[in-house]
């Protein structure tokens, strides 16, 4: 369980595998890794390699590399990585008084604080006496050295091909000349190793993080760094970040809801609704043409409570407070970017070579050159016209995916309205489900099978949006890594946004909107009668499907991330278990886990992203989002942690100084749910509806709210019935009924039948009165708080001075003791 060459000295920074079969390309795989290996030995490299009899299969070669001091002080100068020159002297910050109430929350601080804290300086291999090596072989943190191995091997020619210079470690994986390349874990996590020169890292990592028994405390980000590099160490303190602020978020929620519960007797609309003498004698519409009958209102009492769980005032409260808690979380997670960007030495970091780099695919598929005006070397580049085509063909390509979601949508909607008559027929005519026709209705049993079906749906779609959003990237051929980065993740947040919100945009903004009234019912496809909501709103089938849809993702994303995984790493290790394990080799096995992906952390944050349009558009319709999320993100944190350390080979090292283009996107977010969650309780809650009524239309001043469900339910004449609308059956006579929906027409007697009365406009002019003033009014709050909210810390920025002074000030004095010498 070695880290080190037979010697037991040199380390091992990077493993290549590869298979020696006997195919039709078997030589030239022979050659182009005789000339790699050659070309890397001829950079600096020292290798070593492991015969395939020495493998546990009997079938692998190994090829051990170390990277000697020569090599790393050489790319570290042109990496511009920084190493300490001094330790810091400025004192940390005052003490919270709250620390001992939190202790039960932290961690060692041998685990959170790995390593002392330094001023630090670009490495420069003239000034090598200046910086605090005391041990050449630990000087570079192992993530150090697998990052410089990895820039190395990304640049190494291996030779020319139909004319073209050809290198890369990416190319040779991909046309099959090396089968896996990676650094390793320094141990195995659920042991210490036996060498007392191994750090032990991953164990450490493994039994102070990625246990679950360890959810309630804090991250040890700096050792996450220090292992993984500090890409993966920002997206864990992002997600960290996320889930804390979740709380308060998840609490007020709850507080929320239970002002729903606790006030569901007080809820005069429900009350009349249950009673016998109101909601008893209401006679309803029927809910399909021909085939259903007339039903009392009373039918639905329990559904009527249920809805005032999240339709009350509170929810008005909620929607506004998370409109400034979206805008808090955001803000102050640019002040912790801002004290991570200090504590890691991001401050002066700009987007490192290799993302800068040209990008070997640009490289080998633009065959045109230019010359560059910053460098005045000549470069690929891919002509205007190129482009343009490329660029047509993504957008249409986009521009169909985006339309199938659309039709699939659709596709559920007509299924809606197919199975809603069907539903609706049953539950009225089957003396076996009247047990249960109280709480189910035929509105909400069509709404829960839907959301259902739609969930399914989308998983299918993922499936192929994924493969299609890289075909389309690629395609492309951006010219940076960065640039393509970006590009997938725009086009695969468009198709996510599309496929998990699309449905419920459909329930919150249309569903019940366009029904028209008995005679002039508006039809889809001339065929299929659109949907009503049910009595007590269309709240609470909004509710039902973000639940469905929001918790069935979630679930099914931690089957996928954590389960998945396992079962590959158990199938390929099967046999190796049956073996000592002096004979199963640190680098077999890594060998043997899964591989995290340059695009390992884009699905990470994608995940999080579209859980967070979950909880921030649509949480006026469900004020439990929040602890739903807080409670999926206490087990992601851990899942993630998990699999990273236990499941996955450990990925090269990468900086960044921030999530990147995931910002924009979240502020977007921001922005949009503000609107979304206006509206959701203008049109889609009974809230103005009622308001409008105390106010302006109550009939009794003792109970102004008495009343309101005759007011609200328009009358329509029986014998006005067309033929087509018209039930078959009118067993008890009945000369008028109510439409299911609040329409507020004139009544059948009125001059002005069946067209919209004055109450109607009255609500109309409130409900966008309301959207206008809660948009402004929140927007406003947001804006005032993010500009009283610095997106630097001033202790951050005192530091950043004070430590821009002292490495200045020390280099000056290094450079005169130079200069004192020589003369």
């Amino acid at each position: 369980d070695s880290i080190f060459f037979r010697d037991g000295v040199r380390r091992i920074d990077f493993v290549l595998s590869y298979v020696d079969d006997l195919n039709k390309e078997w030589e030239k795989k022979l050659e182009r890794r005789k000339e790699f290996e050659s070309n890397l030995q001829k950079a600096g490299l020292e290798l070593e390699t492991e015969d395939k009899k020495e493998s546990e299969d009997g079938k692998i070669y190994f090829v051990k590399i170390h990277a000697p001091w020569e090599v790393l002080i050489t790319y570290a100068e042109v990496l511009n990585i920084k190493v300490p020159i001094r330790e810091n002297d400025i004192p940390s910050m005052v003490e919270n008084p709250l620390d001992c109430m939190l202790a039960p929350l932290r961690l060692p601080e041998k685990v959170m604080h790995p390593e002392p804290d330094y001023f630090t300086a670009p490495f420069s291999k003239d000034k090598q006496e200046l910086y605090l090596i005391n041990d050449e072989s630990t000087f570079f943190s192992p993530s150090m050295r697998n990052r410089i191995v990895n820039y190395i091997l990304t640049r190494c020619p291996y030779g020319t091909e139909e004319g073209k210079k050809k290198f890369g470690i990416k190319r040779l994986l991909n046309n099959g000349t090396y089968s896996a390349a990676y650094p390793l874990h320094d141990c195995q996590y659920w042991k210490k190793a036996n060498d007392p020169n191994c750090d032990n890292e991953r164990y450490t990592l493994y039994m102070e993080w990625a246990r679950f028994l360890r959810f309630y405390k804090e991250q040890p980000l700096d050792l996450i760094r220090k292992y993984y590099g500090e890409k993966i160490g920002i997206y864990f303190a992002w997600l960290g970040f996320y889930t804390e602020m979740l709380f308060l978020a998840a609490v007020v929620g709850l507080i929320c809801f239970l002002y729903g519960l606790f006030t569901m007797d007080e809820n005069m609309s429900s009350k009349e609704i249950c009673d016998p003498a109101i909601g008893g004698e209401i006679i309803m519409c029927p809910l399909c043409d021909r085939e259903c009958e007339y039903w009392r209102l009373n039918t639905t009492c329990a559904s009527s409570e249920y809805s005032h769980l999240f339709d009350n005032v509170a929810t008005l409260f909620f929607a506004i407070f998370m409109g400034i808690w979206v805008t808090l979380f955001l803000e102050f997670w640019k002040r912790r970017q801002a004290r991570l960007k200090y504590e890691w030495d991001l401050v002066d970091f700009e987007e490192e070579q290799q993302q800068l780099q040209l990008r070997p695919e640009y490289e080998a598929k633009c065959t045109q050159k230019k010359k560059n005006p910053v460098t005045q070397e000549m470069e690929p580049y891919l002509p205007i016209t190129s482009q343009a085509v490329r660029f047509c063909i993504s957008g249409t390509t986009v521009l169909f995916w985006v339309s199938l979601i659309i039709a699939s949508m659709i596709a559920v909607i007509v299924y809606r309205l197919a199975v809603y008559a069907a539903f609706a027929s049953l539950m009225e005519n089957t003396q076996t489900l009247q047990p249960i026709s109280g709480l189910l209705t035929p509105q909400l049993a069509t709404s829960v099978t839907a959301s259902c079906l739609n969930f399914v749906i989308i998983m299918i779609l993922n499936f192929f949006y994924e493969r299609i959003a890289i075909w389309i990237t690629d395609m492309e051929i951006p010219r940076t890594h960065m640039e393509y980065e970006n590009r997938l993740t725009m086009k695969m947040f468009l198709f996510q946004f599309v496929n998990y919100y699309s449905s419920c945009f459909y329930v919150a903004f249309f569903k019940g909107k366009f029904v028209g009234y008995p005679g002039a019912y508006t039809y889809m496809f001339n065929r299929w009668r659109n949907e009503e909501c049910d009595p007590a709103g269309c709240l609470i089938e909004l509710t039902t499907q973000l639940t469905i849809v929001m918790a069935g993702k979630q679930i099914w994303g931690n089957i996928q991330e954590a389960i998945v995984p396992w079962i590959c790493n158990w199938w390929g290790r099967r046999k190796a278990r049956n073996n000592p394990e002096n004979l199963y080799s640190r680098w077999e096995q890594d060998h043997d886990l899964q591989t995290f992906g340059p695009l390992g952390l884009f699905y990470e944050y994608l995940e999080m992203v579209i859980q967070f349009g979950f909880i921030t558009l649509f949480v006026a319709s469900f004020p439990l989002a929040p602890l739903l999320a807080l409670m999926n993100n206490i087990l992601e944190i851990r899942v993630d942690s998990w699999k990273l350390t236990t499941q996955f080979r450990r990925p090269v090292a990468a900086k960044a100084h921030s999530i990147g283009v995931w910002q924009e996107i979240l502020n977007g977010m921001a922005i949009l749910s503000v609107v979304t969650n206006a509206f959701i309780v203008a049109f889609t809650s009974d809230m103005i509806p009622r308001l409008v009524y105390y106010y302006a239309y109550y009939e009794n001043e003792d109970s102004p709210m008495s009343g309101y469900i005759n007011n609200s339910l328009s009358v329509f004449q029986i014998s006005d019935f067309p033929d087509r609308n018209k039930p078959k059956l009118n067993p008890e006579n009945l000369v008028i009924c109510r439409l299911v929906y609040r329409d507020y027409r004139y009544p059948p007697d009125h001059e002005r039948k069946y067209l919209h009365s004055m109450q109607f406009w009255h609500i109309l002019a409130a409900k966008l009165a309301f959207i206008i003033i809660m948009e402004h009014v929140v927007f406003i709050v947001k804006f005032f708080v993010a500009w009283m909210i610095p997106d630097v810390p001033a202790d951050v920025k005192a530091k950043i001075k004070r430590e821009k002074y002292l490495t200045q000030k020390i280099l000056h004095e290094y450079e005169l003791e130079k200069l004192k010498e020589r003369l």
